[in-house]
This record gives C-alpha cells, structure tokens and sequence, in this order.
C-alpha cells in the first residue's frame, strides 16, 4: 500500500530512471520537470539542445526520426542512466497546409509519419526488450495529439500518424502487460507551445478569424498549459495508475467532447 506522501505525489518516483524525448521546450520540458520533481532520474533528448536546461537531467541532442537516430538516443540513455524504465515519447512535429489534405506531398506524409509514429515505435523497438528481461516492470508513455480525431485537412498527415499511433500503443499494451509494463497515451488538445501557437496562427491568418476564437474554442474557455499535461503523464507513469494501460486519456478542455 503507498504511504500518503507517495499518494500526494511526492518523489514517488525515486529510484526510477526516464527518457523523455523532444525534452527540451514545450510540454517535454514540463515533463522533464516533474519527474525530477517526482525523484526520478532523467535523461532528455531532442534535435538541438537548451541553453539553460534544469538541474539534475541529463540532455544529449538526437534525432528520432530515423532507425540509427532512435537507437542512438536508446543506447545513450542506458549509458546515462544505466537503463530505462520510463519512456515519454513527446517528439512530434507537423508543418501545416492550409491548402488542405491534397497540397501535402508524399515526402510530407514520410517524413510525418517518421517523427509523429515510427519515432516511437523504433524507441520503444529499442529499449523494451531489456525492461521486458529485467522483470521488474516500466510504463510507456506516447503522445497524440486531437488532431487524431478531428482529422482537419490543413494537418492531416499529422493526424493520420497520431492515430495510428493510439491504436499502436493499445495493441503494444496488450503484448507488454504480462510483463508489468504499462502502455498508454495522452492526447493533448490546444496547449501553449511555440510550435502549436505557430499552428493556430497559420490557420486564423489562412481562415479570417482571430487567434482568439481558436484558443477559447472549447467548453474551458483557454487552452491548455504544458504543466496540465506533464500532471497527467507524472500521474500515468506512476504506481498511483497501476491499473490503467491501454488507455488513451485525452487532456483537452472538452475540446472533442
């Protein structure tokens, strides 16, 4: 049974070791935060590296896009850390067609579906296995995006990879569970990023309505903080959620409800 300073969050996740990509702004960042907050040791990766990062993780620039960039990220972890037993995969990237679905290019579509799906996929290729031989368990953490359910036009070879990747992270929960480790997603909706406040920008400029509309557009009134979801993912890779896996938990205001 966890104690109550455990329950309330508080470095309950001591001696647990975690990679988190795209780490270095936006929601990574904030995840990064919190698990150190939560006493985890961290290692975070992204193509260019902070000028200032937090104390106490350890950064090393890559590139997940790749097989050889995803395996290069695995094996600096494990010498970092000396192993994985938490895995964020937040990297992502999209660049946006107002033009909509048929502007996109077939190199588009590859490229987004490299850094949006297959950087997870490789990662989780890479480092699994030796969770899976230690026994002792892990959690795995993706990130979607609503874009997965709404599918707009403009983003849709973004969100045809972040659905595929909810439906790979169920079926990787249901291969992984009788190893105790936990697969699960978190689609994040409209949260303050540089890259999302980039987005909502391009299509209010392309479509005549202001910002605004677009940020207030869901029963909240505002959209999201990175701190919000970095709350959520903490809590997913903790024991607190050690019954939940498979499960793709929405974060988005009520956005799609």
């Amino acid at each position: 049974m966890t104690s109550p300073e455990t329950q309330n969050g508080s470095r309950e996740l001591e001696g647990k070791r975690a990679l988190v990509t795209g780490g270095t702004r936006g929601i990574g960042a904030a995840v990064v935060q919190r698990l150190l907050d939560a006493g985890a040791q961290v290692a975070a990766t992204a193509r260019t590296l902070p000028e200032d990062p937090p104390a106490g993780a350890t950064y090393f620039a890559g590139d997940v896009s790749s097989e050889e960039g995803a395996r290069a990220i695995a094996a600096n972890a494990v010498e970092a850390l000396g192993g994985v037993d938490i895995i964020v995969n937040n990297a992502g990237a999209s660049r946006t067609y107002p033009g909509g679905s048929l502007t996109i290019s077939d190199a588009e579509w590859v490229d987004s579906l490299d850094v949006n799906l297959l950087s997870a996929v490789r990662l989780n290729a890479a480092l699994v296995p030796a969770m899976v031989e230690r026994g002792t368990g892990g959690a795995i953490v993706n990130l979607s995006s609503t874009a997965a359910l709404a599918k707009p036009g403009p983003l849709l070879h973004y969100g045809s990879a972040k659905a595929a990747l909810i439906a790979y992270g169920a079926g990787l929960a249901k291969e992984l569970g009788p190893a105790g480790i936990r697969v699960n997603t978190v689609t994040p909706g409209n949260v303050t990023t540089s890259g999302g406040n980039e987005v909502r920008q391009i299509l209010a400029d392309e479509f005549g309505v202001a910002v605004e509309a677009i940020n207030s557009g869901n029963p909240l009134g505002r959209i999201g903080q990175p701190d919000e979801l970095a709350e959520v993912i903490a809590f997913l890779v903790s024991d607190r959620a050690s019954f939940i896996t498979g499960a793709n938990l929405v974060a988005d205001g009520g956005e799609t409800a």
